[in-house]
């Protein structure tokens, strides 16, 4: 049997809650709270497997209570309930520890659904929060790009971004022209690029120019 305790400052979300673990006959909720507090309560009290908790309590900010609670009982797995989009709060909560992020327009299946995924020893990420984690992977990978690039190259790379000509940034830097063309060529193998316009447009997007 696997024990929940739902925490939700709303009663008419908690008992919607219970009504659709009690359609699943190996789940049963042992206590509902209206605040962390409650919740901390009832969960020394009973132990319970799995926690459903409110991304939005009563005197906690955001994912304060998320926090809270992982200080607490670390090894107790907690389901986010949030009445956000996952683009506002998922990625942060699944950092702060969170075992997954429900949103309450979600389908009710998908509540069951994510129960069993976190109790199975996974974590519960819906297909459009899987997209939203693929992208900040290739933004953080894409932002890391020029923390490779040595002083010189990124003063080139950003000198190249502003739209000067090889000639002109060889007579500033008081280096010859196969020397800037040179360290092109490095700038572009380290970063992926390929043409000046794709470095032009990743510098735009970093804030290298003005």
């Amino acid at each position: 049997m696997i024990r929940i305790i739902i925490a939700d400052d709303h009663e008419l979300i908690r008992e919607g809650i219970k009504k659709i673990i009690r359609s699943s006959r190996d789940m049963r909720v042992v206590g509902e709270a209206g605040d962390v507090d409650g919740f901390l309560t009832l969960a020394t009290q009973h132990a319970p497997d799995i926690a459903i908790l409110d991304i939005g309590l009563p005197g906690y900010d955001g994912l304060e209570g998320l926090a809270e609670v992982r200080l607490r009982f670390p090894d107790m797995p907690v389901l986010i309930l949030s009445m956000h989009p996952e683009e506002r709060f998922a990625i942060r909560a699944l950092k702060a520890g969170a075992a997954g992020y429900i949103t309450k327009a979600m389908a009710a299946e998908e509540l069951i659904k994510a129960i069993r995924k976190v109790m199975s020893g996974g974590s519960y990420v819906s297909p459009r929060l899987a997209e939203l984690l693929a992208l900040e992977v290739r933004e953080s990978h894409d932002a890391a790009l020029h923390e490779s690039l040595t002083v010189r190259e990124l003063q080139i790379a950003s000198l190249i971004a502003s739209g000067k000509q090889i000639k002109q940034i060889a007579a500033e830097l008081s280096i010859s022209i196969s020397s800037v063309n040179t360290y092109r060529l490095r700038i572009f193998k380290k970063m992926g690029l390929s043409s000046n316009a794709s470095l032009i447009r990743y510098a735009v997007k970093h804030g290298l120019v003005e």
